[in-house]
């Protein structure tokens, strides 16, 4: 599984990272960034909770 963040949606308020800090990151530009590669299986817990949490919706989980 792989996660991805909507720049053009998020609003920067942190809260991903907060949540899931293995997966997720601020960038320079203050907007969230997610991982490259497959999401660890001991931390995909925390990043779907990430993406429950985003008050924009700007998270995607893709589960393929």
């Amino acid at each position: 599984m792989k996660a991805y963040v909507n720049d053009e949606t998020c609003i920067g308020c942190g809260t991903c990272p907060e949540v899931c800090p293995e997966v997720f990151h601020m960038t320079d530009e203050g907007i969230a960034h997610a991982i490259d590669g497959e999401i660890p299986k001991d931390v995909l817990g925390k990043a779907k909770q990430a993406e429950e949490s985003c008050p924009v919706e700007a998270i995607d989980i893709d589960e393929d």
